[in-house]
This record gives C-alpha cells, structure tokens and sequence, in this order.
C-alpha cells in the first residue's frame, strides 16, 4: 500500500477473483497454469493479502474469461449514491508506467476506469454493450474494426457493443477514462 491509502480505500479484487473462479469451477492450481502465476500468490490475491500487477490482472481475468472491471464490479456490493474521491480507491494495479482505478463501485449499471500515465494495447477487447472512451489529458492511439484513431485531450471514441478494439496511450501523462454499459445489464433492456 502507498501514501496514505486506508486498507479500506484501496480497492480489493479478491473477492470478485474468488467468486468468478468457483462460478467457473476452476481450482487455484487450474488458474495457476492458465496464467503462469503460483498458486500461493493466486491465493494471497483472493485473500487480500497481495495486490497484483495490470499484467497479472489481465492474465487472471483472461483465464478466467472476463476483465479486471467485472473482477472489480463484482467485489463491491452496489450502492444508490456512491462518491468516489480523487484522493480515493487507489489504484487498481500499477505497472508499465501507468495506473488504472475505478471510478464506479459495485455491480451497476455502468463501469468506470480511469487511465493515468503509460497504457500500451496487449490484448485487443471485444464487449457485449457500448463503450465510450474520453481522452482527458494527453494523446492515445485507439484501434477498433482495424481503424487507428489518434485522440488528444477532449476527443471521445464511442464503441457499440461487439466492436474488436484495443487503445495506448502514446504521452506519458495521458489521462483516459473508459465507461462502459456493465456486461450484466442486456442490451435489448437498453433499447426499449
């Protein structure tokens, strides 16, 4: 933990890691060689006691089919009213020159990220509802259906839902919030 962070304002991924895990029957081990990271430390994630790096996230949440917002959504009981402080939650995880932190908690109805810093496109995603991604400070590179977009501070990049896509961040002080339309919530609900 750094600065001046409670334990409470840091953001837990454990518990929606555990969760997700059992839902898909996968024992520690079986997530273990998906993800090439030790059992210990898987567990030590599920139990709060170690926080993973945006790479190991990102490899958890692929082995378990889902991304690190979901593994996020589902650690938190959703709450009516919720502020999330600036100085608040912490980061998601740090690595790459970069952090992420959530900026919605609980399962609702949207999600939301933001970027601070260096965010390099390892993976490309594909969701099942809209997305929209805002550029607050900086410039990104954003890819989707094979387009490259290059946005600066201001621009937004709005994604239906099933578009291929993938983004970095191409300053290293960019600032990218990313908002999305939660997977649990169906999309022909939104259309009515």
């Amino acid at each position: 933990m750094k600065g001046s962070m409670s334990e409470e304002a840091t953001p837990q991924v454990g518990a929606g890691i555990r969760r997700r895990r059992r839902g898909l029957e996968l024992t520690l081990a079986e997530v273990a060689q998906r993800t090439g990271l030790s059992v210990p430390f898987l567990s030590q994630i599920e139990t709060n006691h170690a926080r993973p790096s945006m790479r190991s996230l990102q490899k958890i949440a692929d082995a378990l089919d889902t991304t690190a917002a979901r593994l996020f959504a589902v650690s938190d009981q959703a709450q009516r009213v919720d502020v999330v402080r600036a100085g608040e939650g912490g980061a998601l995880a740090e690595g790459g020159g970069g952090t992420a932190r959530p900026l919605v908690r609980g399962q609702q109805a949207i999600q939301a990220l933001e970027f601070v810093g260096t965010h390099d496109w390892e993976r490309e995603f594909v969701h099942r509802n809209d997305e929209l991604l805002y550029v607050a400070e900086g410039a990104v590179e954003a890819e989707a259906d094979g387009v490259t977009y290059r946005l600066t501070g201001g621009d937004t990049l709005y994604l239906t839902g099933g578009v291929r896509h993938r983004w970095r961040s191409v300053q290293s002080d960019s600032r990218v919030l990313v908002v999305a339309v939660a997977d649990h919530i169906e999309q022909a609900a939104l259309e009515r």
